[in-house]
């Protein structure tokens, strides 16, 4: 079976006087924003904000990524075949 390859970008969005800190997921198909959750990590942080996007795209496969140089995070499906 053949996916669409889109990578999922996240990145850390600090407090302010009026909102909490958050992360935003971003590919070509959408957006999404999540809030911060202190009982995880960076990287837990990270990952959710993924898969949530992923989730509300309907895709099931999972995610695999890891940290960018100059921050953020990256995503991409894993076609459980390969």
């Amino acid at each position: 079976m053949l996916y669409m390859c889109q990578a999922i970008q996240t990145k850390y969005h600090g407090p302010t006087n009026r909102i909490g800190a958050r992360v935003s997921a971003r590919c070509d198909a959408g957006r999404i924003m999540v809030s911060w959750d202190n009982k995880l990590n960076a990287d837990g942080n990270h990952r959710k904000a993924a898969e949530t996007l992923a989730a509300k795209l309907g895709w099931t496969q999972k995610l695999v990524g890891g940290g960018l140089p100059g921050g953020g995070y990256a995503f991409v499906l894993l076609d459980e075949e390969n």
